[in-house]
């Protein structure tokens, strides 16, 4: 077990699955210090399937409560995480690393999703019609699918855990979910305003484990689940689609993005750059919408790159429980390393290192915000998904060009165009591949609007009305009066 750093959390781990016998744990770090906060079981497969069974025994009775039921019980979720919201913030912060500001944000997002899928519950109508030849009538009714299977990432515990579960419930759904082995303390404090909100025991159940792999793979293959839904790594997705494909399993897949931002050469430079900063530094850029990819019109390559050094240069670096921390650690030092071979490869291949590049003198998983300029279109950073506080700024001459650049990805999650001219950034926008485009903003999530991407970013989509289809089935009834 922990230290005595432990004891504030101590009463947040619930909904685990019981322990069949004396179990390893979890250590849950710090990424400012390495430090452990808590530890948490590390669940085996007997766990993982005890979930399961505890999710199918409680579906029936929540499946059978009216949507109203459903609506007022998510609702109150809503209440309590609003009410809650420094607490929350507090601990993803001290988890997850990221900025307090960041943390606050994402607490308030996440809450959201329990209020949009309250007024959802009640709207999931089905639709009465009649054959074109006249012979019978066609209804068709939206159902709950069953147990679902939830597996959520590192980088917004808390968002990434409600976006999934509110949904869920909202359709009449019991939901096993499976947290990033980095932050489970978020998912187990949300299962708890949960139940104090009204949510029956069984209908959320959380399994923490070091052996994803595993646990997750027996869970899919038990014939009592039918839904999974994931966000995480293309590669990852990948794998978990092949499990899934066994038992037939609805997949929903929120995977990896390499979002290009594109800055035209009619754009308001100080707005791109405001822009740029909320789109890229976002949790220290460790999101899959973060701008991956800077492309300036060479006429404001200068000014535009200028004017982010100068940004980057003055963010107070530290740790995200620090009030006046403007960009906290990755998550782990592998990240870092990885964030630190990119950029090397970079420079090796002729970028230019505006500010930052290298990992401060300090204790903790960080690296300075970086900004790089003349960067090939062949480097690694330019082709692959960076998660850390590192732009990377290529020059383009057309709209022509930086379209086929942007779309020269097996990844289409989001993409941002900033134009003074709305026709010619919608016109972009719906020549770009990818499932979201921010213009003129440098946030596209919300919990209203479908999330998602398309080519190897996923399949399905995440909030808005779309959400809750993904844990139904539609029935349809021929007959005739």
């Amino acid at each position: 077990m922990a230290t005595s750093t432990a004891a504030p959390y101590s009463d947040l781990i619930i909904g685990a699955a019981p322990p069949n016998r004396r179990r390893d744990m979890i250590d849950v770090r710090d990424p400012s210090t390495g430090k452990v906060l808590h530890s948490v079981p590390d669940g085996t497969v007997e766990d993982g399937l005890a979930a399961v069974a505890a999710a199918a025994a409680a579906f029936g009775p929540w499946r059978a409560t009216s949507a109203r039921e459903r609506a007022e019980i998510l609702r109150r979720c809503w209440e309590l995480m609003v009410a809650r919201r420094d607490e929350i913030a507090a601990l993803i912060s001290a988890e997850n690393g990221k900025t307090l500001a960041d943390a606050r944000a994402e607490a308030d997002y996440a809450a959201e999703f329990f209020r949009w899928y309250a007024e959802e519950a009640v709207r999931a109508a089905g639709h009465l019609g009649t054959s074109p030849g006249g012979t019978n009538n066609i209804l068709v009714s939206y159902q709950p699918i069953g147990v679902a299977v939830l597996v959520t990432p590192w980088n917004f515990p808390a968002a990434m855990a409600t976006r999934k579960i509110a949904p869920a419930l909202a359709a009449g759904c019991a939901v096993v979910l499976k947290p990033a082995a980095e932050t489970p303390l978020t998912s187990y404090l949300i299962a708890r305003l949960c139940k104090e909100a009204g949510v029956p025991d069984g209908v959320i159940n959380v399994v923490t484990t070091s052996g994803s792999g595993p646990v997750v793979r027996a869970m899919l293959h038990d014939d009592r689940v039918r839904a999974l839904s994931f966000t995480g790594s293309t590669e990852v997705g990948r794998v978990l689609l092949r499990e899934a494909a066994d038992t037939v399993l609805k997949s929903s897949m929120e995977l990896g993005g390499n979002a290009p931002f594109i800055v035209l050469d009619d754009a308001d430079p100080d707005d791109a750059v405001e822009g740029l900063m909320v789109a890229k530094m976002r949790n220290g850029g460790q999101a899959c919408t973060a701008a991956n990819r800077v492309y300036v019109h060479r006429s404001l390559v200068e000014e535009v790159s200028g004017r982010l050094a100068d940004r980057f240069a003055r963010l107070v670096v530290g740790p995200g429980t620090d009030p006046a921390t403007e960009c906290g650690p990755l998550i782990n030092p592998r990240a870092v390393a990885k964030v630190a071979a990119l950029v090397e490869s970079a420079v090796a291949a002729g970028a230019r290192v505006l500010t930052g590049g290298e990992r401060p003198d300090r204790e903790g998983a960080f690296y300075a915000p970086t900004v790089l300029v003349d960067v090939p279109a062949h480097a690694d950073i330019v082709r692959e998904e960076i998660f850390g506080p590192v732009a990377s700024i290529i020059a383009f001459d057309t709209d022509d060009e930086v379209v086929r650049a942007a779309n020269d990805t097996h990844l289409g999650l989001a993409a941002y165009v900033y134009t003074s001219d709305l026709r010619r950034g919608l016109r972009m926008a719906d020549e770009l591949e990818a499932g979201m485009v921010a213009v003129n903003r440098g946030l596209v999530s919300d919990p209203a609007a479908p999330f998602g991407g398309v080519k190897q970013s996923g399949l399905g989509r995440e909030g808005g009305a779309e959400g809750m289809r993904e844990f139904m089935e539609s029935k349809y009834i021929a007959t005739s009066w």
